[in-house]
């Protein structure tokens, strides 16, 4: 099968690259990611995750498998998602400082015949933040494409996170180690194939 990642995250690329699988990148635009107000947040990731498949089933052909995702950082029952600004950012982590909360990914692999969905849930737990940490990490780090206003890789992660139960990668934006199960059971372990091209040149 051929790989098809339906995300422009660098972080989600450099994510399912560390696979050692060859995949390319194609997004379609003006997909709508709202939710229902009464859907439980838990299920918020994979119902967008799999309205975002839909949107490739008739663009896909049959070789091809096609990845999509979506993660949110979800405090008590309140879905934190990408601030629109400096003043959401800065708020969304005065929000989570001192506080332990979940992030949940939801991807769907889509091929023309088969569709499997899956979600991934991490905590992370982050000391109390002083708001000069919150205004610097915001200033120069700009945190506006990250769901809760920050990426655990990134510096408020060095010096904030002092607890992680769960998927590190899944906090990044995705649970390789879940996809991978899943696409071995799908496609086999033929389609791992970069890595033993690497190794044999």
């Amino acid at each position: 099968m051929k790989i098809i990642l339906a995300s422009n995250s660098p972080r989600r690329k450099q994510l399912l690259g560390g696979l050692d699988i060859d995949f390319e990148v194609k997004v379609l635009k003006g997909i709508d990611e709202t939710y229902p107000d009464d859907l439980p947040v838990e299920q918020v990731p994979v119902f967008i995750s799999k309205t975002k498949a839909e949107a490739y089933r008739t663009v896909i052909a049959e070789d091809q498998l096609v990845i999509t995702a979506d993660t949110v950082v979800v405090l008590g029952d309140r879905v934190l998602g990408k601030p629109a600004d400096k003043k959401e950012a800065v708020d969304m982590l005065r929000q989570l400082s001192g506080q332990t909360h979940r992030v949940i990914t939801g991807v769907c692999l889509t091929t023309v015949k088969e569709q499997r969905t899956l979600a991934v849930t991490s905590e992370v737990t982050f000391k109390n933040l002083s708001n000069e940490e919150i205004d610097y990490y915001v200033e120069h780090y700009r945190p506006f494409d990250k769901a809760g206003a920050y990426g655990i890789q990134e510096w408020i992660g060095y010096v904030g996170v002092t607890a992680l139960k769960g998927s590190y990668f899944n906090v990044m934006g995705l649970p390789v180690q879940r996809i991978y199960q899943e696409l071995v059971d799908m496609c086999g372990m033929q389609m791992f194939t970069r890595g033993d091209r690497a190794r044999l040149s």
